[in-house]
């Protein structure tokens, strides 16, 4: 008899844009931070920031500073810009979750399947999301970049869940997130399933292109994903 598919131990979910909704407040907060950087604030340097932020949406705002702005010093103040605009954000009430997305966490670990949420916020800034959202028990484990190593697309965030929750194999994990950067992240983690979805900044084939096994509409679609898996 073929042997039968590892069971799903672990769901590894990104927050905005996969299972939080911040309208556009990562680009808000970016025009803040290139400000601070000493980026004009209009011609085709400052385009060019743009475009490159909405495309490594996901990963590690530090490390994208650092490819961005060239030295350790302007990196560090569009960083500090960047986090403090963003948390002002949150703080006056830019967040919601994705519909569906708190229900859907709640039917994986009842259904005995461990949630980690990850982000490529500082730690600060996460709890600052998860306090607005009032998620600061929703999920078996929270991660930073600088906890784990590297930030996304390395598969350091995965994997670090993986160790800390003590799951036993990288092929009874699944992955979900709306960035190629999400999906890279999870295909060199080894993770079995690398769900994209629709809700956040990259779209479908950017999704497939970047190693999406699926693609969702919404994290909502996750729990009966994982079922039939």
């Amino acid at each position: 008899m073929p042997e039968q598919p590892t069971a799903i131990a672990l769901a590894v979910l990104d927050m905005a844009g996969t299972t939080v909704a911040d309208d556009g407040l990562v680009l808000r907060a970016f025009e803040t931070a290139a400000s601070a950087a000493g980026l004009p604030a209009a011609g085709a340097e400052r385009d060019h920031a743009r475009r490159y932020v909405l495309d490594t949406m996901g990963m590690s705002k530090i490390e994208v500073f650092r490819a961005l702005f060239g030295t350790e010093e302007r990196a560090a103040a569009a960083n500090t810009a960047f986090e403090e605009a963003y948390t002002g954000f949150v703080d006056e009430g830019g967040l919601t979750p994705i519909p569906g997305a708190a229900d859907a966490i709640s039917a994986l670990r009842a259904s005995g399947v461990q949630v980690a949420l990850t982000t490529g916020f500082s730690r600060a800034t996460q709890d600052r999301i998860l306090t607005a959202l009032g998620w600061e028990t929703i999920a078996d484990l929270t991660l930073a970049p600088a906890e784990a190593g590297r930030g996304r697309p390395y598969p350091d965030l995965v994997l670090t869940a993986l160790l800390r929750l003590r799951v036993d194999d990288v092929a009874a994990v699944a992955v979900a997130g709306d960035t190629a950067g999400d999906m890279r992240c999870g295909r060199r983690a080894g993770a079995r399933i690398v769900a994209g979805v629709r809700t956040g900044a990259h779209d479908a084939a950017t999704l497939r292109e970047a190693g999406a096994t699926h693609v969702l509409d919404t994290i909502a679609e996750l729990p009966d994903l994982l079922r039939s898996a």
